[in-house]
This record gives C-alpha cells, sequence and structure tokens, in this order.
C-alpha cells in the first residue's frame, strides 16, 4: 500500500472527527474521501474501514487497551488514545497488516503530532498487546463471563453501550438481542432500486455486469439488486443516467405496503433525500414531498433531476405545522419520521454512541405530534404509511396503538401489498417489524393504516 503514512494519519483524524468532535461517520468518511480522489481505490478502502471499524468496534477496542495500560482511555490525550484505537484495530481485525508496520506508524505519528515523549507509551501498550495476543484473533480475548453478566459480556463483545443491551434485551429477549448486535458489527452492502420509468432490471443488471461489477438479484423485489465491486457510483454511467438510486430493500417495502394507483395524490412529510418520493412518483399521479429545511429540498431535487421524475413537487414545510391546502386532500401519505436510528447501526455505528434514552423520549413526542398534524391530510379511506429505520418499540408499535386509540384509523392487512418473502402473522396485522440482518435488509418498522369511513 503507498502512502502508508499519509492513508493512517487520513483515518486517524477521521476517527478524532467521529469520536472526540460529535462528527457524524457517514458525514465524515463521504467528505473526506471526495478530497482524497487522488488515491488509489486500495488505499481509500483502507482509510475507510480502518476509520468505520474503530469506530464499530471502538468499545471492544478500549477494553483491550484498558487491559494493558497504566492510564486509562478516558484520560490518555485524544490524539494518543486515537492513534491506539486505530492501531488496535488493525492489529485484531486486519491480519494481513504486519504488527511491524502497524506499531512502527503508530510511533512515528506521534512523533509527527507533537508527543514525542509518548512515542515510547504507545509501543509499550501496542507491543505487549501483539505479544500476548499474537494469533491477532479476537476469539482469544477473555470477556466477561456471558452467563454471569450476559448484558456487560454483550457490551463488551458487541461494542454497545450498556444501558442500550440492557434496553434491547427487555425489549426482546437475549437470543434475539445478541443476533441483532452480531448484525451492527457486519460490513454494510450497498443495495439498489432500478428506476422502472428508465430502463428494465435485467438490462441494468447487464450493464453493470459488463462493466465488472457484482450484482446480487432480491428474490422478493425484482427491481432491487446489491451492487459490489465498484469504486466511485459517480463514475458510472448508469448512475449518473439515472438508471438506479441507491435504496435499502427494507425501504422499497414502504411504497409496496401503500399500493399505490396511478390515480392516486402521494404526500411525504419527511422526504430526505427522497428514494421513497421517487419510488412513490414511478407509481402515483402526483407526489408532494416535503422536508424542513432548503438543504434537504435541494437533496430531493438533486435525485429527481437524476432520475428524470417529472410529477413530483418539493416543498420546504415543517410537518410539525398544518398545511390547510392538504385537508382531506392525500390518497396516501408516506411518514418516515425522525428516528432513533437503531436499525441502521451497520450503515451509522456511531448512532448507538450518541443516542442517549432522553432523545428518544423526545423522539416518541416529536413522532405523535407529526402524525396528529398529518392525519388530517388524508382523505376517507386513505392510507397512511408510517415508518422508522429503528428497531424500538417505543417509536413502533407502540405508537401505533397510541395512534388507533386516539385517531379514526385501524391497521389494514399489507400481505396483499408486500412480497411473499417478508410476509408475517404481524404484517397480516397491518405491520411490519424488520430485524437487523433477518433477511439482509436493515432494521425497519413499516405499518398500514386506512382511514375510518
Amino acid at each position: 500500500m503507498t502512502n502508508k503514512i499519509n492513508a493512517r494519519e487520513i483515518a486517524l483524524d477521521m476517527v478524532i472527527d467521529i469520536l472526540e468532535k460529535d462528527g457524524y461517520i457517514h458525514k465524515v468518511i463521504y467528505n473526506s474521501l471526495k478530497d482524497y480522489q487522488f488515491l488509489d481505490k486500495r488505499d481509500r478502502a483502507f482509510i475507510t474501514r480502518v476509520c468505520n471499524g474503530t469506530v464499530k468496534h471502538y468499545i471492544t477496542i478500549d477494553y483491550i487497551i484498558n487491559k494493558h495500560a497504566s492510564l486509562s482511555t478516558n484520560k490518555m490525550k485524544p490524539l494518543i488514545r486515537n492513534i491506539l484505537r486505530t492501531s488496535v484495530f488493525q492489529l485484531f481485525y486486519m491480519d494481513q497488516v504486519p504488527i511491524s508496520a502497524i506499531c512502527n506508524e503508530a510511533v512515528k505519528i506521534s512523533k509527527k503530532r507533537g508527543f514525542n515523549k509518548l512515542s515510547g507509551f504507545v509501543n509499550g501498550i501496542l507491543r505487549n498487546i501483539s505479544r500476548e495476543y499474537s494469533s491477532r484473533s479476537i476469539d482469544v480475548i477473555e470477556f466477561p463471563n456471558k452467563e454471569k453478566e450476559t448484558s456487560r459480556y454483550f457490551s463488551i463483545k458487541y461494542s454497545t453501550p450498556l444501558w442500550l443491551v440492557d434496553k434491547i434485551i427487555n425489549q426482546y429477549n437475549e437470543q434475539i438481542t445478541e443476533e441483532i448486535l452480531k448484525d451492527s458489527l457486519k460490513e454494510k452492502h450497498l443495495t439498489i432500486r432500478t428506476n422502472c420509468n428508465l430502463i428494465k432490471p435485467n438490462d441494468l443488471k447487464d450493464n453493470l455486469t459488463n462493466q465488472g461489477l457484482t450484482i446480487e438479484e432480491n428474490p422478493d423485489i425484482h427491481y432491487a439488486f446489491k451492487l459490489s465491486n465498484y469504486d466511485y457510483l459517480d463514475k458510472l454511467d448508469d448512475f449518473n443516467l439515472g438508471h438506479f438510486t441507491v435504496q435499502d430493500y427494507s425501504s422499497m417495502l414502504v411504497i409496496e405496503a401503500a399500493g399505490i394507483k396511478d390515480t392516486d395524490f402521494v404526500v411525504d412529510v419527511c422526504a430526505a433525500p427522497g428514494g421513497k418520493s421517487l419510488h412513490a412518483a414511478e407509481r402515483a399521479k402526483e407526489v408532494s414531498a416535503r422536508d424542513l429545511t432548503e438543504y434537504k429540498i435541494n437533496l430531493i431535487n438533486e435525485n429527481i433531476k437524476r432520475l428524470a421524475i417529472n410529477n413530483i413537487k418539493t416543498k420546504v414545510w415543517d410537518a410539525c405545522v398544518t398545511d390547510e391546502s392538504l385537508i382531506r386532500k392525500a390518497d396516501i401519505v408516506i411518514a418516515d419520521l425522525p428516528c432513533s436510528g437503531l436499525g441502521v447501526l451497520r450503515k451509522k455505528p456511531d448512532i448507538k454512541y450518541k443516542i442517549k434514552q432522553e432523545q428518544i423520549n423526545e423522539l416518541v413526542e416529536l413522532q405523535r405530534k407529526i402524525l396528529t398534524v398529518i392525519s388530517d391530510y388524508i382523505k376517507i379511506n386513505g392510507i397512511l404509511l408510517y415508518s422508522t429505520c429503528t428497531i424500538n418499540k417505543e417509536e413502533n408499535i407502540e405508537n401505533i396503538d397510541w395512534f388507533v386509540n386516539n385517531f379514526d384509523f385501524e391497521l389494514e392487512n399489507m400481505n396483499d401489498y408486500i412480497p411473499k418473502g417478508y410476509q408475517d402473522e404481524n404484517s397480516q396485522k397491518g405491520y411490519l417489524q424488520l430485524l437487523p440482518g433477518a433477511q439482509e435488509s436493515d432494521g425497519f418498522f413499516i405499518a398500514r393504516l386506512r382511514r375510518k369511513g
């Protein structure tokens, strides 16, 4: 790998931005790689993996460091603890990288950044860890006893705050919790949706395959694919021509569950970056896509232009404020509302460290406020599609129970609309809770509700 020091320093600075300065991992990675497009694909892959992996596993990594350091990580200089974190990640999760290179580069960066006196401290810890765990396997680490300290074991093994582990166990059970946490540590994959207005799914598949990309079909959603072995999406003609857009399978199911007809007027109240609005527009007569800020609306407009969609109108609008012009006008309202994001930890691992119970409580109240406002937009017998990218029951089924008990809506069987591979006893009742990894999708909740006549 070329530019070793440069690549490691770039990754280090990205980790510091996320763990010390509260940056968002997806934004930090995107913006940083945009600045370093001149690096070759291998270097950029190394940077991304070190950054994403260190953040994803950092509770586990700190546990290992603290077993071998005279000073706990929370008392170390921010630069030093993050040099150690990125180095320990390489030791245990990138065994193709030589130990000597990891230790030597960590020492060099320490000195270069003005911590010459602490370079020996860094070197000593890394050498001790590498000697004790010569196999470089995370499986040889002595974690807390799983039977006696189940929550603490899960917390350290799967790098998740203890309070959040307890919360998931209380809502599901220990076995399901472990599966959810295991999935959160896996490598994220990219899924795409064909823009069926411009190209047939099989033609898109052939185009991308002929360019050397790896395409996997979704057995239940004929227009959806998993995409890998690509460099930059912006370099693909099919992307620039609007032949596909990035979207998770779970988000596609929202539009499937809506059962949109070509005569329908659809309102998407929290639409950015526009995936569901664009998908709905393939089937609806007209779509009104709204969000809170000009920035978010611009994201939607960029995608509208790229995908050549002409039946969407965008509008900056606060979903908590009633738009009198929409009262009883919508055949379908899509409410993919702000949520805790606990279903997308594989893609955004920093969420688990940032979210707090107080914020979840506030989100539940916000969701209920928005539902109260937008319920007035829906015609008699019209449909409300409620969705979140979380597994937290307070934001999902408990919110829906509250809504049905307070408004003139009822859950409706969605099995007539969604593919068979996603149907279960709950979807027959009108809602679907996808758990992370169970069907190669994000953790996601969808409910289909009809306004009573």
